[in-house]
């Protein structure tokens, strides 16, 4: 049995390369860029004007009746060609660009027109309402690393940066196999000893939201020849996700079903709670993570495991004070259902590996090292974000 991290530091150093594609940025959100993105021009490209109002230049316009000539007008896209002098002004609107020989836009409702002549209502003693060339960014600096999940945020940038089409990692394709002659599909009849088969939804749900995609096998009966045939229609996947059937028990046969298929175990158990028989390895290029059959411990160490096998950062640990006192931990590293407000701790009391209706309500799981504690109310521990 081996640690958290010794387990996550094993699935590092065999996470599926995945290869890479070019998408438009109709087609970017949600996915990973597989190289930095650096800017293809200046933004702003030319200092313009952040009003709509006159180019001028501050000196001449810093006390109340004085006049300026208008000598031309700079709308958006057609810039005025000249250059403004002493006492001349030139008609301008957002986004234009400035004039040479201005250095202020001054407001339109701070002048007064009368035919190709403004007046100064209100004076104005600094250079102001001018956007530089390059205050936003600048040609070829780094917009985005590697490896960032793109959202709105990053393709507003993206496309400002006049990039129409990036390459990104490929979309990792996960298959789900349950196994288990007790397991029904939701919305069938369920008979005595017969259990609904939920994990599966629940973890195409989480892939999905990842950015992965999510294949979910017919269930597997409790034999060797069941499950192998559900890992030969596996083939194509980056990840096969066998849920159940790994503990010690005479009707356990997923661990001897890849066996037999040629796998290569990485490690069996993990020091932690829930999942202590979530197990790795590798099947040629593919990867083979077993989870539990309990839901919570199927839903934490998919949080824990999964997701890095699938190239997503499991998030900025972050601390916080418990509001209530916790008693000392055992030998395994606790991931605890609870919820983080204001920077308190609330822990869940059930966290029974096989109940899921504390997920609903939980927004984080709380890190609870091992062989340590008691903890007093307004000790802090750690927690990922869910």
């Amino acid at each position: 049995m081996i640690s958290v991290s010794d387990a996550l530091a094993i699935i590092s150093q065999y996470r599926p390369v995945f290869g890479t594609k070019t998408l438009p940025l109709r087609a970017l959100s949600g996915r990973i860029n597989a190289n930095p993105i650096t800017a293809r021009l200046t933004q702003p490209p030319f200092d313009s004007s952040a009003m709509d109002g006159y180019a001028v230049k501050v000196a001449d316009v810093g006390s109340a009746g004085a006049k300026l000539n208008i000598i031309g007008e700079a709308p958006a896209g057609a810039p005025f060609d000249g250059t403004i002098k002493t006492g001349e002004a030139v008609r301008i609107f957002t986004g234009s660009l400035v004039p040479k020989g201005a250095d202020h836009v001054i407001i339109q409702e701070h002048v007064t027109r009368s035919d190709n002549q403004i007046t100064v209502n209100t004076p104005s003693l600094l250079a102001r309402n001018i956007r530089k060339a390059g205050q936003d960014f600048a040609l070829d600096d780094t917009l985005i690393p590697a490896g960032t999940r793109l959202d709105w945020r990053h393709i507003a940038l993206i496309a400002a940066a006049n990039i129409a089409e990036i390459e990104v990692i490929k979309t990792p394709n996960v298959a789900i196999l349950s196994n288990g002659n007790e397991l029904k599909d939701p919305g069938s009849a369920i008979s005595k000893g017969q259990i609904v088969n939920s994990n599966p939804y629940a973890l195409a749900a989480l892939i999905e939201s990842w950015g992965g995609v999510a294949t979910i096998l017919p269930v597997a009966n409790d034999s060797v020849e069941s499950i192998t045939k559900r890992i030969t229609q596996s083939s194509e996947a980056d990840i096969i996700l066998p849920v159940g059937g790994a503990s010690v028990g005479d009707h356990d046969h997923m661990k001897p079903a890849f066996s037999g298929a040629g796998l290569d175990l990485k490690f069996s158990k993990i020091a932690v709670k829930p999942g202590k028989p979530t197990w790795f390895g590798t099947l040629g290029k593919q990867r083979v993570l077993g989870l539990p059959g309990n839901p919570a411990s199927a839903l934490v160490c998919a949080h824990l495991f999964l997701k890095p096998l699938m190239g997503v950062s499991t998030g900025e640990t972050r601390s916080a004070k418990l509001l209530s006192p916790l008693t000392a931990s055992g030998p395994r590293e606790t991931y605890a259902r609870g919820r983080v407000d204001d920077g308190e701790i609330t822990l869940f009391p059930k966290q029974d590996s096989a109940l899921i209706s504390p997920f609903p309500e939980a927004n984080a799981l709380i890190q609870i090292p091992t062989n340590a504690g008691p903890w007093k109310a307004g000790e802090t521990l750690n927690y990922i974000a869910l």
